[in-house]
């Protein structure tokens, strides 16, 4: 390699470095925006008349005093009461055709918004969030008289995180994940191609506690989502303690899992249900 050679490939060294340095310093100023996605009050579907059932609000705290808001969707008959923790974007309001379909199984639904997002006061943040997610299943027990051996955690995508964290700290009956990624390092490797992932400063490890969790898990993943890979999800029971289900939705995406799955997918969740909630009254 001549002098000139040298030089134009030290240059080009450095203008890359140059463009990685100048990515990670905007990736570190934005970076819970780019996680969190939230929408505020009144942006949402909160007419849930338009989707068959009643809520009723629940207004409740943090542990450090942030106010938030969820709703609770009570089901005659219910045997248990499902956690929902939902993705980064949106607010809980979006998820009320969801829930709507999910009415054909037995459970209650409280389904709750992190700080920063629909109804709920303060700024999304990991720590923040998890705060939140213990919060709302402290409110279940101690203000809805929730029994632990009835209460089953779902956690989607980003909430699989939220999820796992109240699974480690908490008693429930199990654990549903669906679209679920193991790490935030993780997905970063996969959307941020060129950039070193160890520039990403948040966790949302998901893969690390789950592999010491002890409760029946059922994970749910999309053959075909397009944001958080098949193999990731594979990935990710493969890491996760037994006892463990993994269910493939065939021909889903990342958002239309649940109509998507169409009946075989309820199916799954139905069987789940049966074996991690105590057998009905005589």
């Amino acid at each position: 390699m001549n002098r000139m050679d040298m030089d134009s490939s030290l240059q080009t060294v450095a203008a890359c470095a140059m463009v990685v340095l100048v990515c990670g310093v905007l990736l570190a100023g934005c970076e819970k925006q780019i996680i969190f996605q939230p929408t505020k009050y009144p942006g949402g579907l909160w007419d849930t008349a338009n989707f068959g059932f009643t809520v009723e609000d629940v207004d409740f705290e943090s542990a450090d005093g942030t106010k938030l808001h969820g709703w609770y969707v009570a089901r005659p008959g219910a045997r248990g009461t499902l956690l929902w923790c939902h993705g980064n974007a949106g607010n809980l309001s979006h998820r009320a055709e969801n829930i709507a379909r999910l009415r054909v199984l037995p459970l209650n639904v409280f389904i709750f918004d992190y700080r920063g997002y629909g109804k709920s006061e303060g700024k999304p943040g990991e720590t923040g969030v998890y705060q939140d997610a213990l919060a709302a299943y402290d409110t279940l027990v101690r203000e809805k008289g929730v029994s632990p051996d009835t209460l089953i955690l779902f956690g989607r995508s980003l909430g699989g995180a939220c999820a796992v964290h109240i699974a480690s700290y908490r008693k429930a009956a199990g654990l549903i994940l669906e679209s679920a990624f193991t790490s935030a390092a993780d997905m970063a490797k996969e959307i941020l191609l060129f950039l070193p992932s160890g520039l990403v400063r948040t966790r949302l490890d998901i893969a690390g506690p789950l592999a010491a969790l002890d409760l029946p898990k059922l994970l749910l993943h999309g053959d075909r989502d397009e944001v958080v890979p098949f193999e990731m999800g594979k990935a990710l029971f493969q890491a996760a303690k037994a006892p463990k289900t993994f269910y493939v939705i065939a021909g889903a995406g990342h958002n239309d899992t649940y109509y998507t799955g169409g009946k075989p997918y309820y199916e799954a969740w139905r069987r789940f249900v049966e074996e991690v909630l105590p057998p009905p009254a005589p």
